[in-house]
């Protein structure tokens, strides 16, 4: 009697089990495999809970799923940004931004633009420095499932020398902030530098970001030249590795990116005045070449509006055409390439909008979505996870109506958006 009841109860929680088993699949009319860069179709993905446990024209879809029929779409993964700033974006007001602000600010508004991104499709980003550890807060709500956003990797605090582009610059001295000083991320020197990539490790980063070069959004005087020695990249990139971090550079000067391939960092940001022997070392260390080639387009037609000074906009004239002609010819040099957008330089959810440059200025369409998916995926550690639509990595899958291999701009239209096995968002027509 005991034993009958035994199986009984057992036979019952396999039952149970079976019920709640969390089952989707999709049905998919077009879908862009990019790892070989072929569209499949009339496929179906099988998802349990939030990975992807099958894939192909003839799977049989058990009874207990829930369907989504995207056969009238084209589905891809989820797109990954490298270079975002999600925390923030222009207001309208550059002074109000810088003075009269809080991270208290950014931190009450910064889920706005998680929730932007994760619907206009991408569902991971590197965040490449924010204020006061924002990003780390935000990136693990997001992971606990209290906000909507990303998957995020983040980098705290911007690293850079005294009067950098990672400095405040142009003002009085007698400005001063009431945080820590390596709250600032201000470094100089390599013991400095080594107590700074400590500290932001310690306080959750899981990346590392400096300032090789000087940049635009800034108001010191130059654009590329190199702001910190030899010595000194080399020494941030060694203690990040020490603690198990890759370095990602911001460079848009020559000799500053040739620099900090040397050091060893595993990307360029920018890299707007990339040179020949640069391109060739680049190759050379494997080093991914992650370039804003959109937003040129969005600061000279609006920052003037927005309040930014002058001399702030006169650098971005002297980047933004150069910028594109360099990375037309390290693409077609063979340069590995990461799709990144600085989104938060211009508004949130506009992220795709580089899709149309980076074909326009070298790759084909295929390539430009490899960069925001398998290229992106391999850059942030996350290739075993995320970047394909492949058994076993989760279930983070989008899809548009049209073709981006036809037209690469379907990609600023994403209308279906899964992450993790969670529907976001399906405005697909039936």
């Amino acid at each position: 009697m005991k034993l009958k009841l035994f199986f009984a109860l057992f036979l019952g929680l396999i039952n149970v089990t079976f019920s709640q088993s969390k089952i989707k699949a999709i049905k998919a009319g077009k879908l862009i495999d990019v790892i070989s860069g072929e569209i499949l179709k009339n496929q179906i993905i099988l998802i349990d809970s939030n990975t992807i446990v099958g894939i192909g024209s003839n799977i049989s879809i058990p009874k207990n799923a829930e369907i989504i029929n995207l056969s009238n779409a084209t589905v891809l993964p989820g797109l990954i940004d490298c270079h975002t700033h999600i925390t923030s974006q222009p207001s309208g007001d550059y002074y109000a931004d810088i003075f009269r602000k809080t991270p208290m600010d950014y931190a009450v508004t910064a889920h706005i633009f998680t929730k932007r991104t994760l619907e206009a499709g991408f569902t991971a980003c590197r965040d490449v420095g924010a204020a006061a550890f924002v990003d780390v807060a935000l990136r693990n709500a997001i992971n606990n499932g209290e906000i909507v956003g990303p998957r995020l990797k983040v980098a705290t605090l911007f690293i850079g020398s005294t009067g950098s582009h990672g400095d405040l610059n142009g003002f009085s001295p007698f400005l001063s902030s009431q945080f820590p000083k390596q709250m600032s991320g201000v470094a100089d020197g390599v013991d400095e530098l080594r107590k700074q990539v400590r500290y932001n490790v310690k306080y959750g980063a899981d990346v590392i970001k400096f300032g090789a070069s000087a940049g635009v959004l800034s108001e010191e005087e130059s654009v590329g030249a190199p702001q910190y020695t030899q010595e000194e990249m080399n020494t941030i990139v060694e203690e990040a590795k020490v603690w198990g971090r890759k370095t990602c550079a911001h460079a848009h000067g020559a000799e500053a990116i040739k620099m900090a391939v040397k050091a060893g960092v595993a990307s360029i940001e920018h890299g707007s005045f990339v040179d020949e022997e640069g391109i060739q070392l680049m190759k050379k260390y494997g080093t991914y070449l992650v370039a804003d080639i959109y937003n040129d387009d969005y600061i000279l037609s609006e920052y003037g509006k927005l309040g930014y000074p002058q001399k702030i906009i006169e650098k971005e004239r002297l980047v933004g055409r150069l910028q594109r002609e360099n990375f037309e010819k390290a693409a077609k040099a063979g340069v590995k390439i990461a799709f990144g957008s600085d989104a938060g330089v211009y508004p949130h959810g506009w992220n795709a909008k580089q899709f149309f440059y980076m074909v326009k200025f070298g790759l084909s369409p295929i390539q430009a979505i490899q960069a925001a998916t398998i290229n992106a995926a391999d850059l942030l550690d996350w290739k075993d996870k995320i970047g394909s639509i492949t058994n076993g990595k989760f279930a983070d899958i989008i899809a548009v109506e049209g073709n981006p291999l036809e037209n690469i701009t379907s990609l600023e239209k994403v209308k279906f958006v899964m992450k993790d096995g969670v529907v976001y968002k399906n405005e697909i027509k039936k």
